[in-house]
């Protein structure tokens, strides 16, 4: 396998819920809304979408059921500081739940992380060491 996502989906709990923290909130565009799943426009990254978690889990063979930590981790790497706190509340205005306030890391960078309704972690950083970040924006 090559080190490459063909694209990243995530199990929802409620469908429009999802839609609206991402469109109405963070400002996603949808490319297609097929019911049992949606993907957004991805600015030529690779593509996110949704599906209903029971749905999901049956597909992928395993159970529906879980909670805490699963060990994934969303990360959107920004060219400035100030990118990371506008982000921060937005997420925070759209129903986000912030896990670690934006601030300096303990390697030198800057950045902060939010929870989106379902769970979703995501981590924002900046850092000025290096000009070959994975930027977002």
């Amino acid at each position: 396998m090559k080190a490459h996502v063909s694209s990243i989906l995530l199990a929802v709990q409620d469908m429009d819920r999802a839609k609206r923290f991402y469109t109405e909130g963070l400002g996603w565009k949808i490319k297609n809304d097929y019911g049992i799943s949606v993907f957004f426009e991805s600015d030529g990254a690779s593509p996110v979408g949704f599906y209903g978690r029971e749905g999901l889990a049956a597909q992928v063979g395993t159970s529906a059921e879980g909670s805490g930590f699963s060990g994934l981790v969303l990360t959107y790497v920004v060219r400035s500081e100030a990118r990371v706190d506008e982000i921060i509340a937005e997420a925070e205005k759209a129903g986000a739940t912030i896990l670690k306030p934006a601030g300096a890391l303990p390697w030198g960078g800057y950045g902060g992380s939010f929870a989106d309704p379902d769970g979703y972690i995501w981590s924002l950083g900046y850092s000025a060491q290096g000009a070959d970040q994975p930027y977002a924006e």
